[in-house]
């Protein structure tokens, strides 16, 4: 069915799934930690260059991502302060582990102890590379089905660059018809070098308001975002670099009654304050990094239950990077985390805020020693392993370890290369998970992963590129919310183990000289008890005509059936409920004047108006315009 719905759309897919012609001296870091060509790479690696965000102005980071083959984020195409979902290979938020300039950021007071993607702003970030399958031997816990390195800008090479990032359009339901202007989004960056000097700084800010959180709402519910972002660097001699980088990131969000699915006055504000420092030390064939960042987080909940959260976390990575003539490469690292919280909230009959979870007992530190080898043949074989040592101070010692062999044969039309994996993850429970008053359970274990990957890759030179890959991936002490009877609920490990498998294809096609379809799809098959809002079939498709200084994007997405639960204010119990397939195209054009200093684009999203629940009971967007400009000096 897969195949049929691949053949039907047309070969088309984002360009960061594929290999293109000028894709061949692209290079990834994710998979590795070293600059290695993508098409020797054995891993399911997507690249979202920055070439590729230049044509998705507009879109936040959640929306983008959310084209890639086989992740849905659930959340992506509704009210803006819409809390998000990431499914990935069948796993959720604490399985997806999102990097920052290559460093984990998680919010250790997230039940889920993940990363809030609407806290950063677009228009900061260089690029996007998304890993697939267990990494933890390079990232540790929360590495299992995905992780997420955003890169962000670095500094422009003259003395002064300047640009300048604004766009205004709707927000409305499939309801509304008059395209009220309701969501602005403006950002300025200045950056620059001179001698060893150079720095960047930028500010972001988007207010989004329009749309009610619920489908029974009357009243909009506005975002409010604001983000700032200073990095500066020196170079005190050729072999030893500095690096320094301070921001803080700000949403209100405002938000309706999740339970009775109608309008209320609640608020969620999260502020996020983050620094850090990268100094690297090269030498010959080698190198030697050093990233560490101290990230604090404080969210307060307005509602009729008010809450606060806190968190704090240090993370420190320090390795050594080595190649042995070109044919190993090799890495030698030990990561430090510091996590800790704390929480409070309205107590029954009471007035103040009072705490529930102190930052003197939810705290945990890890040290982790892991080692990573790729061997590059020049023959097509190449290998990629590595072995990493996880200590937790509350768990103990853990080891994960992944081999991920490949091979690649040169043709006169092309190449052929064929891939496997085997590839294991642990995710640690969260504070909120072990210390909760009332639902944690501090007797929680590490879930555990494991997964394999076959799959093979097809380059018919200056024509197309087709790619397919197998998984399966296994878990086990799965942490869920039980009840435990008389309305009491508690985090348990589960005693079953669970399989999620499925099949993921990408193909890209050049029609013309200015021509390309592209598409990805997956198929994704996972256990009833974990199918919550993951759909088994997703396809997405693009067609992109460029001619000068005009670009033109037609996009298309298909989501197939998908299941959801809502509270039952009548039984007061949790039902399920099914959501139905739907489609969406979008229209994306841009044209560049000045010497292309200057763009101006429009984005028409869901241009069919097509009615659709990506939650139960909340709303989604209709048909809606963007216009914007970037200028450039």
């Amino acid at each position: 069915m897969l195949f049929l719905g691949i053949s039907t759309c047309g070969f088309a897919q984002q360009q960061t799934d594929s290999l293109k012609v000028e894709h061949l001296k692209e290079v990834v870091v994710t998979d590795s930690k070293f600059k290695l060509k993508r098409e020797n790479s054995g891993k399911v690696i997507t690249k979202i260059t920055q070439k590729e965000l230049q044509h998705l102005q507009g879109k936040t980071v959640a929306e983008i991502i959310n084209n890639t083959v086989g992740i849905e984020i659930n959340g992506s195409r509704s009210h803006a302060g819409q809390n998000l979902s990431y499914f990935i290979r069948g796993g959720r938020n604490r399985q997806v582990l999102v990097l920052i300039d290559g460093i984990a950021v998680t919010d250790a007071s997230q039940i889920a102890n993940d990363y809030d993607l609407r806290l950063l702003n677009v228009d900061q970030v260089e690029n996007i590379e998304i890993l697939k399958g267990a990494s933890s031997t390079l990232y540790g816990s929360g590495a299992a089905t995905a992780v997420i390195n955003i890169k962000l800008k670095d500094s422009s090479k003259r003395p002064i660059a300047v640009s300048v990032n604004t766009a205004i359009g709707s927000n409305q339901s499939q309801m509304d018809t008059d395209y009220a202007v309701e969501h602005f989004m403006n950002s300025v960056s200045v950056n620059g070098g001179a001698a060893s000097w150079n720095y960047l700084a930028s500010f972001g800010h988007q207010f989004t308001n329009g749309l009610s959180a619920v489908v029974n709402g009357s009243e909009a519910d506005a975002y409010n975002a604001h983000n700032g972002y200073l990095k500066l660097g020196y170079r005190f001699f050729d072999n030893l670099k500095f690096q320094g980088y301070a921001s803080f990131d700000k949403f209100k969000a405002e938000f309706d009654d999740g339970f009775s699915l109608m309008d209320a006055d609640n608020l969620s504000t999260t502020k996020q304050h983050r620094i850090g420092i990268s100094p690297e030390f090269t030498y010959h064939k080698g190198s030697v990094v050093l990233n560490a960042a101290f990230n604090e987080t404080h969210r307060e909940i307005s509602s009729s239950f008010p809450t606060e959260f806190y968190a704090k976390s240090f993370i420190g990575d320090l390795y050594n990077r080595y190649n042995f003539k070109d044919t190993f490469y090799v890495v030698l690292g030990v990561n430090a985390q510091q996590n800790s919280m704390e929480s409070s909230s309205l107590p029954f009959g009471g007035t103040n805020l009072s705490q529930d979870i102190s930052p003197d007992q939810a705290t945990f530190k890890t040290i982790d020693p892991y080692a990573n080898v790729v061997f590059a043949s020049d023959f097509g074989l190449n290998v990629n392993a590595g072995l990493r040592w996880h200590h937790h101070n509350i768990y103990g010692n853990h080891v994960v370890y992944s081999v991920n062999p490949s091979y690649k044969k040169v043709f006169e039309f092309g190449y052929i290369k064929g891939l496997a994996s085997y590839s294991t993850a642990f995710i640690a429970p969260s504070l909120y998970q072990l210390f909760e008053p009332t639902y944690g359970n501090t007797d929680l274990q590490p879930e555990e992963n494991r997964t394999i990957e076959i799959g093979a890759e097809v380059k018919f030179e200056k024509k197309a590129t087709l790619s397919v890959v197998y998984f399966n991936r296994h878990e086990e002490n799965f942490v869920d919310f039980v009840d435990l009877g008389q309305f009491v609920y508690q985090y348990a490990n589960t005693n079953n183990d669970f399989t999620a498998s499925g099949i993921e294809v990408v193909a890209d096609l050049t029609i013309a000289k200015h021509l390309n379809l592209r598409v990805n799809g997956a198929y994704t098959k996972v256990q009833e008890d974990l199918n919550l809002r993951i759909p088994e079939v997703k396809v997405n498709a693009t067609m992109d005509y460029t001619y000068k200084r005009t670009f033109f994007r037609l996009s298309y997405q298909f989501n197939d059936q998908r299941n959801d639960s809502f509270f039952n204010n009548d039984t007061f119990l949790t039902d399920s409920v099914s959501l139905d397939a739907y489609s969406l195209f979008n229209i994306y054009i841009s044209q560049k004047i000045i010497n292309e200093k200057v763009t101006f684009f429009l984005d028409m999203s869901n241009i069919l108006n097509t009615d659709y629940q990506e939650l139960y009971g909340y709303t989604t967007k209709g048909r809606n315009v963007l216009l914007g400009c970037q200028i450039k000096l």
